[in-house]
């Protein structure tokens, strides 16, 4: 069949789903580019296409901008505090009815805005989040959507609720430092002050892991080194996350210590699942509620998804199982990616029908980064006109 040659068939659904590629292209930006080749593929073989896109992420890094962009939305800006104090701007945004907040926890707790200086482990906080809580509340959010990813931070999210109201104290009833550090000193927690408008939102935490807070698949053990850690201070975070969730239990009777995903980004969830009502959503799976990403996924005939390297982890967790798991089975799954680490037999495993990379030769990050928009469209072109002359 000539790839020229008309067709008088039913249009073909094309669904496109990518993460951004990250430090190249956010995923607002892939998704056109690959709208963009799969758009003049069709044309070229004078083939009718319907095309839907919808910029994806998995609750880590650009969720936010990934939400809003298809949400087609602002975000708002807030005055707070990086992850070790230092006075920051960050953003959050709004659903279109004004009801759901989104907040990207790295915004004010992220490891690339504390890159300038030696991490600090044990004094880094979460407490910069709680502005954009507060911010989020005063607003008028009635359910917070918190994306926790890429923490500096592993202080069992003591900081977050600490600016919200709450008081960590020693023995002496003394308010403990900042940090994961401290908490071997704590004592009590005083939620006294804790603003009643934090225990009454609906929140859905996006946690792409299952570690509990402690021990040796814990958060220190697992991510503390991440951010900084020695072999000692791990000890010490653990053995502060461990009297955090004794604590906690003893005033509220909430086991926290074993509960899969509570060991997330240094053990964030703890603070609030003791004393709010959350729940932990894998974020590939709340960013897709949140977009309504299977009522795409669902029609769709051919779905493209990708993001910047493709490997084991894609499949465990990330936005491209993630696509897989929505699509339906008659649906052909490609990946366009920016380096393609899988076999074909694990690709034809995990469902996926084929994976492409944007590289064009041997190359650099850098430079495949300058010009990742025009690869990923021409890639998409390629694809999609290929994958037409043989429907």
């Amino acid at each position: 069949m000539s790839l020229d040659q008309p067709h008088d068939l039913p249009p073909l659904s094309i669904a496109i789903v990518p993460d951004s590629f990250k430090g190249s292209a956010g995923a607002g930006a892939v998704a056109r580019s690959m709208a963009r080749g799969a758009s003049a593929a069709a044309a070229a073989a004078g083939r009718e296409v319907l095309i839907s896109t919808l910029p994806f992420a998995d609750g880590g890094e650009g969720t936010l901008d990934a939400v809003l962009d298809a949400w087609d939305m602002t975000a708002h800006s807030v005055p707070t505090t990086d992850a070790l104090g230092r006075p920051i701007t960050a953003r959050f945004g709004f659903s279109p009815d004004g009801a759901t907040a989104i907040i990207e926890a790295a915004e004010a707790n992220g490891l690339p805005a504390v890159s300038d200086v030696p991490l600090q482990p044990l004094e880094a906080t979460t407490f910069g989040i709680g502005a954009l809580i507060t911010a989020a509340l005063n607003a008028g959010a009635t359910e917070i959507v918190l994306c926790i990813g890429g923490s500096a931070t592993t202080d069992g999210g003591t900081g977050l609720l600490r600016a919200l109201g709450a008081r960590f104290l020693d023995v002496d009833g003394h308010e403990l430092p900042a940090g994961g550090g401290s908490l071997e000193k704590l004592d009590s927690i005083n939620i006294a002050g804790v603003d009643p408008r934090a225990r009454a939102v609906s929140w859905k935490i996006a946690c792409d892991v299952t570690n509990p807070l402690v021990g040796e698949r814990g958060a220190a053990a697992v991510f503390g080194p991440q951010k900084g850690a020695s072999e000692t201070d791990v000890d010490v975070l653990d053995v502060g996350l461990r009297r955090l969730a004794t604590v906690i239990s003893d005033l509220t009777g909430r086991q926290l210590d074993e509960v899969p995903g509570m060991g997330a980004a240094g053990g964030l969830p703890a603070s609030l699942a003791g004393f709010c009502e959350v729940e932990l959503v894998p974020g590939w799976e709340l960013v897709a509620q949140i977009l309504n990403a299977r009522d795409i996924l669902g029609n769709a005939d051919l779905v493209l998804t990708g993001e910047g390297r493709l490997d084991s982890q894609s499949l465990n967790g990330k936005v491209v199982n993630g696509v897989r798991l929505a699509s339906r089975p008659e649906s052909d799954v490609i990946v366009i990616a920016g380096s393609v680490q899988l076999s074909p037999e694990e690709l034809s495993g995990a469902g996926i029908l084929a994976a492409y990379s944007i590289a064009q030769g041997p190359a650099t990050l850098a430079e495949l980064s300058e010009e990742t928009e025009e690869l990923i469209a021409r890639t998409s072109y390629s694809v999609v006109r290929t994958y037409l002359a043989n429907r």
